[in-house]
């Protein structure tokens, strides 16, 4: 067989299509690293603390109010009569406060249906807790004992909880 000469005329050459490209998704490329060869183990996109970032705030948050209320507390038991007892029983609102900003910074990272469940849970809590201690204010009138209103706290945050599950299962 005879072996054919290249064209030297560039005019004359064959034209490429453009199929024929390496880049081409009709043609499979070679990869550049052998099969055996094993990629490095990526970083975690978010480290623990930013994951639970929010949990952690509340949980310091929580300690420091206790460990000021629990003070506080010893303090006051310890001079009952002192002019200053106002101002130590008003302490722990401080620390109360910073576990209520963090609650706040937490709600605004949430997702728009998140946020929309929240919603609901705490207008199902503003108004369970509205009818419950309503009503428990007129069975005060015919007899039942008097409650502290440091109760109302802890009830709204039972009935936001029984809320936020209830509009969590109903948007699934």
């Amino acid at each position: 067989m005879s072996e054919q000469q290249p064209n030297p005329d560039p005019t004359e050459a064959p034209i490429e299509p453009l199929y024929t490209h390496p880049a081409s998704p009709f043609l499979r490329t070679d990869a550049t690293a052998p099969a055996h060869v094993d990629m490095p183990a990526l970083p975690a996109t978010q480290s623990t603390w930013v994951i639970y970032r929010a949990q952690i705030n509340f949980g310091l948050a929580m300690l420091a109010y206790l460990m000021v209320l629990v003070g506080s507390l010893t303090v006051l038991e310890a001079n009952p009569d002192a002019p200053w007892r106002f101002i130590v029983a008003v302490l722990p609102v401080v620390p109360a406060g910073l576990t209520l900003w963090v609650f706040i910074k937490a709600l605004a990272r949430l997702d728009e249906m998140q946020k929309r469940i929240q919603m609901q849970a705490f207008g199902f809590s503003l108004g369970a807790t509205a009818l419950v201690t309503f009503g428990y204010g007129f069975l005060e009138g015919v007899g039942l004992p008097h409650l502290s209103l440091t109760l109302v706290l802890p009830l709204m945050a039972i009935t936001w909880g029984v809320g936020t599950a209830i509009f969590s299962i109903r948007y699934r």
